[in-house]
């Protein structure tokens, strides 16, 4: 015949109430290894084209200064800060330009952050049939 014992269960105070950060670290650990891996492959390289340094010092003479074109906050436009109208920026713009030699048609351009998008685009595509090679985009005004 069995004989049954009875188990005495003594109170253990208060349950145990403490978290378990061991799953948090795992996880943070994982999370640090994966942004160290993925990191280096999302660096994307800048090509920068570095002037050339000479020990002669160049007069610039008024047929090399840079032109500038600005439209300003309610799309008038102006070169070398000289206003002019739409009608007659790319035929004056083409003069500037055509004075200049092959490789020496530069043209900054800068516009007011209040300027109507369409003037700007039309602005730089009149400085392209104009006969500007390369547009510079001014952060500043002049």
């Amino acid at each position: 015949m069995r004989t049954h014992k009875k188990m005495l269960v003594l109170p253990q105070g208060q349950a145990n109430a403490d978290i378990n950060v061991t799953p948090l670290v795992d996880v943070v650990l994982v999370l640090l290894i994966i942004f160290m891996v993925v990191t280096p492959l999302m660096e994307k390289d800048i090509e920068v084209k570095l002037p050339q340094t000479s020990d002669e010092t160049e007069s610039v003479s008024p047929e090399t200064r840079q032109v500038v074109v600005a439209v300003g906050p309610e799309g008038l436009l102006s070169l070398n800060n000289e206003p002019v109208s739409e009608a007659d920026y790319i035929p004056r713009l083409r003069r500037v330009l055509a004075a200049r030699a092959a490789g020496d048609r530069l043209l900054f351009f800068t516009a007011d952050d209040r300027a109507p998008y369409g003037k700007v685009v039309a602005a730089l595509d009149g400085a392209k049939e104009a006969g500007a090679e390369v547009l510079g985009l001014m952060t500043s005004p002049p």
